[in-house]
């Protein structure tokens, strides 16, 4: 079987970055573009950070030669196309996660590690990357057309305004042509990361999630039939700061105690002078880890390719074993002073729904099983009675007054498939480790 050719919609960002790393390290992909976006900083730090990326990597291969054939991504057939996308959201105020990433995106290593800036920001040629003055829409459009039909999967790692924007530019060649699209955003069942409510992605552009999973007319989203949606599931994969000092760098601790180039490969250099700042930052949320959300996102990409001919319009999208899906019902918040991009579940016909005074116990015994951290009560055990759902109206006049919730549930018509299950953050840890940097890990 060919390799996978991906186009990465990215907003680096500490995460992105790991999954950037295991992109290129993985044989199975063709990166195809990198395409920025605003989000967890600017478009501008970020397109700067992809640099950084491939300056590390050169610096790397160039101490260690036997490590060129680990980066296959660095000695592609075809360059990957570096473009802009969109550097605000289609409506509404501009967000940034600068609290967590830094300013520059990288947990501020411009000031703390010079060493690791770029000499041009600007360049105008590179051995790597192809560069373009095309808007990441551009170069989107130009390489699904140019692809055979359904082969590509879009993997956007930040806020979902560049595909958004595509889909209004060229509706039908997104429809009919993307092969899949993987996203990582929303929160359904666990509290948000931004807000109590919302996830950063979802939250950064609602009006994007809202045009591409739930329009108003279900014939103009993207086909959910090759959508997938980790969320929820990415929150228990994390890797462990003490266990990375153990395996990658015995001289890692924080921010206090700064890197040191010297006697390290310039790789684990390079993702130490970030993860040390991170792990600050995760240390006060109370946790020595960093959740691995891009990098799932990148490994269902990875190992869920597209199928070409799906079972039919209304079916999960094929997935390989390990992997399960579910369909979900809800809308977005757009406009909530408190909960602007808050996924809202119409949980009065959703069966894969957390509702408040079910049985909840099945899915409280996967998070577990994951190792997901909860402090304080599940609704199910603040509020343990089984409720009585009112039935719907037996009519279905079109003159039926409907809620807004429930006219969109009604238009995705199963749900946004939402993966449910991987086969596990411990086997999402030893892929990295391997690939990226090296380290081998016993199953």
């Amino acid at each position: 079987m060919g390799r996978t050719p991906v186009i990465i919609d990215t907003d680096p960002g500490v995460d992105d970055t790991l999954a950037l790393l295991l992109a290129l390290a993985s044989p199975e992909i063709e990166v195809l573009a990198i395409i920025i976006s605003f989000g967890n900083t600017d478009a501008k730090s970020s397109y700067v950070n992809i640099l950084k990326i491939y300056q590390s990597l050169a610096q790397h291969v160039t101490q260690f030669p036997q490590d060129v054939s680990r980066f296959p991504g660095l000695t592609p057939k075809r360059k990957p196309i570096l473009a802009m996308g969109e550097d605000h959201p289609l409506q509404g105020d501009l967000h940034s996660a600068q609290y967590f990433h830094g300013r520059d995106g990288l947990a501020g290593i411009t000031q703390r590690h010079p060493d690791l800036n770029v000499d041009d920001e600007n360049p105008t040629s590179h051995p790597q990357l192809q560069f373009t003055q095309k808007s990441g829409v551009e170069v989107a459009l130009e390489l699904i057309k140019s692809e055979p039909g359904r082969t590509i999967t879009y993997l956007a790692l930040g806020p979902l305004t560049n595909l958004a924007k595509a889909l209004r530019v060229d509706r039908d060649t997104v429809r009919d042509r993307i092969g899949r699209v993987v996203c990582m955003g929303g929160a359904l069942d666990v509290p948000g990361n931004t807000s109590p409510v919302a996830e950063f992605n979802f939250f950064a552009d609602p009006f994007a999630v809202k045009e591409l999973l739930m329009p108003d007319d279900p014939g103009h989203g993207i086909p959910l039939n090759r959508f997938l949606l980790p969320l929820d599931v990415t929150t228990p994969h994390e890797l462990s700061f003490p266990y990375y000092k153990e395996a990658v760098d015995p001289a890692f601790s924080t921010a206090a105690t700064p890197s040191r180039a010297a006697g390290k490969a310039p790789l684990v250099h390079f993702t130490s002078a970030f993860l040390e700042r991170t792990r600050e930052v995760m240390v006060e949320f109370g946790k020595d880890a960093m959740e691995l959300h891009d990098i799932a996102a990148f490994w269902c990409a990875l190992d869920n390719p597209p199928v070409l001919s799906e079972a039919s319009p209304d079916a999960l999208p094929t997935l390989r074993e390990g992997w399960k899906a579910t369909k979900r019902k809800f809308d977005i918040e757009r406009f909530g002073e408190l909960t602007r991009g808050m996924l809202v579940v119409d949980r009065r016909d959703d069966q894969g729904a957390y509702a408040p005074g079910s049985n909840r116990a099945e899915v409280q015994a996967e998070l577990e099983r994951h190792h997901f951290k909860h402090s304080g009560a599940y609704e199910s055990t603040a509020n343990p009675a089984r409720v009585e759902i009112e039935s719907p109206p037996s009519t279905t006049a079109k003159d039926q007054p409907q809620d807004a919730v429930s006219q969109t549930v009604q238009a995705q018509n199963g749900g946004v498939p939402c993966v449910t299950q991987t086969p596990g953050s411990a086997a999402l840890v030893k892929l990295l480790l391997e690939r990226v940097w090296g380290i081998p890990v016993k199953a």
